[in-house]
Order: structure tokens, then C-alpha cells, then sequence
């Protein structure tokens, strides 16, 4: 009974220590989108400035609370979405769920009002000019698409970034059937470079861990012969991740 208590434990830290992960690199990932959106779309809107100037005024805007805030919509968008699609304690399963916490949990929206009072404190400090600020507002709705259009680039090449993990597990396997170390080898190597480029997600990493497992045996002890003892510790034991 201990030990099955100890184990509910670990599972427990370890949904814990995914969620936070996933937090992390959305936070991360979603905030450079905005930020990186907020450029393109000043110069949609403000397309008579020379790039020094539209760089001051970007920096304008960072400056008066901006990336700040971002950071802050992000989580609140996320909290704010789980809740809405029924997640209520956990992690994130796959991608489609976090397409749909953030249009849920109102993320644009919250970017705006973000952008609203960082732009507002600028222009009260003079630092942008009140007509060039009024034009910004005229002009928002074009920087709100620009953003939407980069956060769905965002989860499409997170999409694709699960589904190349998932394709060099199965050529992993395939090496493994063959008993082709080399293979096996370049197979594990790309998938540990794509997990470092995608969102931490449970069944990925759980794959992903025993085949790494299951790699250092047989490179280790050269036997491909798994034992079924073997292959179940490896799986019970697979919570350590790249990360």
C-alpha cells in the first residue's frame, strides 16, 4: 500500500511538472508570437515611417508594459480556457486543446487591452505622438489579425512538430525490428531535437522516454532481446524528460 501511495505521489509531481512545463513554453512561445506580431503589425499600420521610427515606437509600447502584460494574458488566457473546455486539474493532452484554451480563454482580447494601456502610457509621457497614437488605435484591428494569424502559424507548426516526434518513433521501431543500432540511433537523436522545439505533452514523452530507455539498454548490453520484465520497468520508469 506504500508503495502504490508513493507512486500516486510521483504521477501526481509528475502531472504537476508538465503542466508547469507547458505553461512555460506557451508563455514563452505565445509571448514572442505577440511580440513579433506587434512589429509586423505597426508597420501594416503605420506604413509611411521609416523602420527606426517604427522601431521606437515599438519599443515605446514594450517599454510602458507590453511584454508585461502579455506574460499576464497568456496565463490568464490559459487558466481562463482550460476551465472553459472542462480542465479543470491537469495538463494539456494534444494541440487542438490548446488551440482551443486560447481562443476560449480570450487571449486577442486581453492582447488588445494590453496594448491599449501600454500604448495610452507612451503617448502620456510623450514618447509616442498623439496622432501617430491615434492612428495605432484606428489601426488595431489590423495588429489583432496580424497577431491571430501568427499564433495559428504557431499551433501548425507545433502540429507538425508533433507529428515528425511521432514519426521518428516509428522509425525508431522500425530500426529496432531490423536491429539496425545506426538507425535507431539518427532516430532517437531527431526526436530528441524536435522535443526541445515542441510543447511538452504526456503520451509524447512517455514514448519518447522508453524508447531512450530502451535505446541505452541495447546499446549498453548490444542484447535486442528485451525481456518482458524489462520493457515494463522501462515503461513504469519513463518519467524523466529532456527537458
Amino acid at each position: 500500500m506504500e508503495e502504490l501511495l508513493n507512486f500516486d505521489n510521483q504521477l501526481m509531481n509528475i502531472n504537476n511538472s508538465i503542466e508547469i512545463e507547458q505553461n512555460n513554453f506557451l508563455e514563452s512561445t505565445l509571448g514572442k508570437v505577440l511580440n513579433s506580431a506587434l512589429d509586423i503589425g505597426l508597420k501594416a499600420v503605420l506604413p509611411d515611417l521609416i523602420e527606426d521610427e517604427v522601431i521606437n515606437i515599438k519599443d515605446a509600447i514594450v517599454e510602458n508594459g507590453f511584454s508585461e502584460g502579455v506574460k499576464q494574458a497568456v496565463d490568464s488566457a490559459i487558466n481562463t480556457g482550460k476551465s472553459a473546455i472542462g480542465i479543470f486539474t491537469g495538463n494539456f493532452e494534444n494541440i487542438s486543446q490548446i488551440e482551443l484554451a486560447v481562443k476560449k480563454g480570450g487571449l486577442l482580447d486581453k492582447t488588445s487591452k494590453v496594448l491599449d494601456v501600454a500604448l495610452n502610457l507612451a503617448t502620456q509621457k510623450n514618447m509616442i505622438d498623439k496622432n501617430l497614437s491615434s492612428i495605432i488605435k484606428t489601426g488595431k484591428n489590423s495588429i489583432i489579425s496580424s497577431m491571430s494569424d501568427k499564433i495559428e502559424k504557431a499551433m501548425v507548426a507545433q502540429i507538425k512538430s508533433v507529428e515528425r516526434i511521432e514519426k521518428y518513433c516509428e522509425s525508431w521501431n522500425e530500426a529496432f525490428n531490423n536491429r539496425d543500432l545506426n538507425n535507431m540511433s539518427k532516430a532517437l537523436k531527431n526526436i530528441e531535437s524536435n522535443l526541445q522545439k515542441t510543447i511538452p505533452l504526456e503520451n509524447i514523452l512517455k514514448k519518447a522516454r522508453t524508447i531512450e530507455n530502451l535505446h541505452n539498454i541495447i546499446k549498453n548490453t548490444g542484447d535486442f532481446n528485451i525481456s518482458t520484465e524489462t520493457m515494463e520497468l522501462v515503461k513504469r520508469f519513463n518519467w524523466q524528460y529532456f527537458y
